[in-house]
């Protein structure tokens, strides 16, 4: 095996140690993005794990926590000729009154080791912050996130100060979190509902098609 098939093997495997130790070597040797590559790779089969039930939260979360890491040490190598092609721009934060992260946060490591512009905007998150946003970044997808019920009403009035303000011509909203299923993306006007990090993932990337 590879030293290369050993990182994706490393991180697949949900062995922090050997993924960081690996990527210290593979820096001697190759560029920075080829190695976020490989990394994508190992992250790519950590979701198909979770997919297939062989994995569970927990070992989402950590690979997420892995993954970050290994682009903290391989972000002072990065140079703008390094970055990977732009696949496009998302917004994502989790609606006022919600302070849950978890799901959002796996979310976000997955899109950013797919190569996708992910601007966080955290948690608590009110309408006319993800109003700004949105005019600001001309994200081509808002991901809104929520665990509690109260974040159902949060996610209807951002979706309608959004479309007040002429906002929603180009735009695909996403809703994800434990309550969010098709009869609640139905009430607050979303275009896709996920309660599922690597589904929500998929979901994001089908409206870049």
């Amino acid at each position: 095996m590879t030293l290369e098939d050993e990182l994706i093997t490393a991180i697949a495997e949900l062995n922090e140690a050997r993924a960081i130790e690996i990527v210290q070597e593979l820096a001697d040797r190759m560029s920075a993005m080829d190695i976020i590559n490989l990394a994508r790779e190992g992250m790519q089969r950590v979701g198909d794990k979770f997919a297939a039930k062989e994995y569970f939260l927990a070992d989402l979360i950590y690979s997420a926590e892995i993954f970050q890491e290994i682009m903290r040490k391989l972000e002072p190598a990065l140079t703008i000729t390094d970055k990977a092609p732009f696949k496009g721009k998302i917004v994502i934060g989790t609606v006022k009154n919600d302070i849950h992260d978890i799901g959002k946060n796996i979310v976000i490591s997955l899109l950013r080791a797919e190569g996708f512009d992910v601007i966080d905007l955290g948690v608590d998150v009110p309408v006319e912050q993800f109003v700004n946003a949105v005019k600001n970044e001309q994200p081509r997808v808002l991901g809104l996130s929520g665990l509690l019920t109260v974040a159902i009403d949060e996610m209807k009035k951002t979706i309608q100060a959004i479309e007040e303000n002429g906002l929603r011509e180009n735009l695909k909203i996403i809703i994800g979190g434990g309550p969010m299923d098709e009869r609640v993306r139905e009430h607050v006007g979303a275009d896709a509902s996920t309660q599922d990090a690597v589904e929500g993932v998929k979901k994001i990337k089908e409206f870049f098609d």
